[in-house]
């Protein structure tokens, strides 16, 4: 009984005006963020890869499925079992890396500010 209780309180805190509206973002602000992560990502289509892979499409995009780009063993594994980028794991990931990929390449620390990756997020989603 008790787990089934966890999911439906989260669903139903998902579902309140005040929650869903916590995760909204503004693209615009998000793409002012993503000059954070421009000193190793691009985000144009059919860009060049940097230190990290382009980002273009990143949103329901697999894991290390960017060719060319030389992913660490660890994301390669990860995506070889099913990691794919959606809005939650790109929240989880760009919070803190090394909690989603603890052995990967990705130096970055992790962006902390709730509204800041709200706003990136937004913006990724749009890259499409």
């Amino acid at each position: 009984m008790r787990r089934l209780i966890l999911p439906m309180l989260v669903a139903a805190a998902a579902s309140l005006p005040g929650i869903a509206s916590a995760q909204s973002g503004d693209a615009a602000a998000g793409q002012r963020v993503f000059n954070q992560c421009r000193a190793c990502h691009t985000a144009d289509q059919g860009g060049r890869n940097g230190v990290g892979p382009n980002l273009f499409g990143i949103v329901g995009r697999k894991a290390a499925s960017i060719d060319g780009f030389r992913y660490s063993a660890n994301m390669r594994s990860l995506a070889e079992g099913g990691l794919e980028w959606n809005e939650d794991r790109l929240r989880a990931y760009i919070t803190n890396p090394k909690a989603v990929v603890p052995q990967g390449s990705m130096s970055f620390p992790g962006l902390r500010n709730e509204t800041q990756l709200n706003d990136l997020i937004a913006y990724l989603s749009t890259l499409k």
